[in-house]
């Protein structure tokens, strides 16, 4: 990684905290692993906040140390592109709950001298925003030129904005949604029983054996990665396409391209993801619902809110589809907030946002430009 701090930063924090958490319990201390890219200006007006998705982190325009893969947004996130270090101060921070460096189950307990386990308290989407909230307030942002987020990310990003609507110039909510639906609950339960019914799980305590339950771990991302493609996609690039073979095994190994290509996700996955966290962060997302949050109402979420705000969905996404953006447009637009909207389209289902995608980045860049004017 660069020493220019246009090109990336990789730092980590201990807040003193405490956190109170939606749960009732306060988390002290609280660490926070982060990356920044450019410099922050003389008014601390150009900082943008990104935040990840469930399985993201905070790389996300560096090389992951783990893998040494590229950031996951460098299609993004770079000079010349729509953010551009450049001209914002960027921030990325993995989440609490995470395994990359923030409090997590897989960090240490201060009180105890050992990993928190599953005795890590449970976390919200609103807990991270208000972990992400007391980063910012040690890097002296009082206020952000934008939070932009995929995903869980953008989940982040509507928070942020109901949560420190004072705090939030604007919010690009991309691929997401205002609540966690019953069929995304029911695939994130399977993940979870899939982890907890590994041998090898103990309850979550499997840190000091070093033997985590990587089998458990591995179904659970195969599970969870089908909801991020679609059935065209799935169709065009594998088809029924047979493995490295010319006829049917009539057994049980992986016969087809599909099977192949779904092993490889999760057995990559295992090498730099915590099973815990992937139990933590699923039910996060869970929890998730945004009106539940303001009285039952979505539109009292955003009620005056003097943030801009840009959705964007895509048309083959059926793990968060494009009604769930509407909705939220119909809710903003009841709230009197300013707000934009387009459906893209793309053949890659919800994991397009993380694609190659011209239309995306002009979306973007011009919403960002002209909320710079």
């Amino acid at each position: 990684m660069s020493d220019d701090p246009r090109f990336g930063l990789a730092r980590s924090v201990t807040l003193p905290g405490p956190l109170r958490l939606d749960g009732g319990a306060l988390l002290s201390p609280i660490d926070l692993a982060y990356e920044t890219y450019g410099t922050l200006n003389h008014d601390a007006s150009n900082a943008i906040l990104i935040c990840h998705a469930l399985t993201g982190d905070q790389h996300v325009a560096s090389d992951h140390p783990v893998t040494g893969k590229q950031g996951w947004w460098t299609r993004m996130i770079g000079p010349g592109k729509p953010i551009d270090p450049e001209r914002h101060f960027v921030i990325c921070a993995n989440v609490l709950g995470s395994c990359l460096g923030s409090s997590g189950p897989a960090s240490v307990n201060p009180a105890t001298g050992k990993p928190w386990g599953m005795t890590f308290p449970v976390i919200t989407i609103r807990d991270m925003v208000r972990a992400q909230a007391m980063l910012l307030d040690h890097l002296g942002v009082a206020r952000l030129l934008a939070v932009v987020g995929g995903s869980m990310g953008g989940m982040q990003a509507l928070s942020w904005a109901a949560t420190f609507p004072e705090r939030t110039a604007s919010a690009i909510v991309i691929a997401s949604a205002a609540r966690h639906s019953a069929q995304n609950i029911a695939f994130h339960e399977v993940g979870r029983q899939a982890i907890m019914a590994d041998p090898k799980w103990r309850g979550g305590d499997y840190y000091a054996d070093g033997d985590p339950p990587v089998a458990g771990l591995a179904v659970a991302r195969m599970a969870a990665h089908i909801t991020y493609l679609s059935e065209a996609g799935l169709t065009a690039k594998f088809g029924r396409k047979l493995q490295g073979r010319n006829v049917k095994t009539f057994g049980f190994d992986a016969d087809f391209q599909v099977e192949s290509y779904l092993r490889h996700q999760g057995i990559s996955f295992v090498e730099r993801f915590d099973a815990n966290s992937y139990l933590y962060i699923t039910r996060a997302l869970d929890y998730f619902d945004l009106a539940e949050e303001h009285g039952g109402a979505l539109a009292n979420a955003f009620k005056a809110s003097p943030t801009r705000f840009c959705l964007v969905s895509f048309d083959t996404d059926w793990l968060y589809p494009t009604a769930e953006s509407r909705g939220i447009v119909h809710a903003l637009n009841a709230a009197g907030a300013a707000a934009s909207f387009v459906e893209l389209s793309s053949p890659f289902g919800h994991d397009a946002f993380l694609l190659e995608s011209p239309e995306l980045s002009r979306v973007v860049d011009g919403f960002l430009r002209a909320g710079a004017r």
